[in-house]
């Protein structure tokens, strides 16, 4: 994605905690934040240290990303949100964290 895409700011992530609206699977969790005035969406990736090494904490990041580009089409558009992968996202295949990608994002109202 895009940099205009990201929420890449510490002050950007902090304004999306604070506001308290999450919904989460046993996979992610959704934080989102409304934004009328933006012109399309930016999402923040966080993967814990309890997900493994940085080699699995990509490779998660990747399956994120992925799964919301296929989606991008389809996503509610004036919104900042931030996807945190719990520890069962390691060792997902793409078809599985598409899936509950999607459940997720469908209990947030992203979809």
């Amino acid at each position: 994605m895009r940099k205009s895409y990201r929420v890449k700011k510490e002050a950007d992530f902090q304004k999306v905690f604070d506001q308290h609206n999450s919904v989460a699977n046993r996979y992610f969790i959704v934080y989102t934040l409304n934004k009328p005035d933006q012109p399309h969406f930016r999402v923040g990736i966080s993967v814990g240290k309890k997900i493994g090494n940085a080699v699995h904490r990509n490779w998660v990041k990747r399956r994120i990303r992925q799964s919301l580009l296929e989606l991008k089409p389809q996503l509610k558009q004036d919104v900042d949100f931030l996807v945190i992968a719990r520890p069962r996202a390691d060792g997902m295949s793409m078809k599985d964290a598409k899936k509950n990608m999607i459940h997720v994002l469908k209990l947030a109202k992203l979809l």
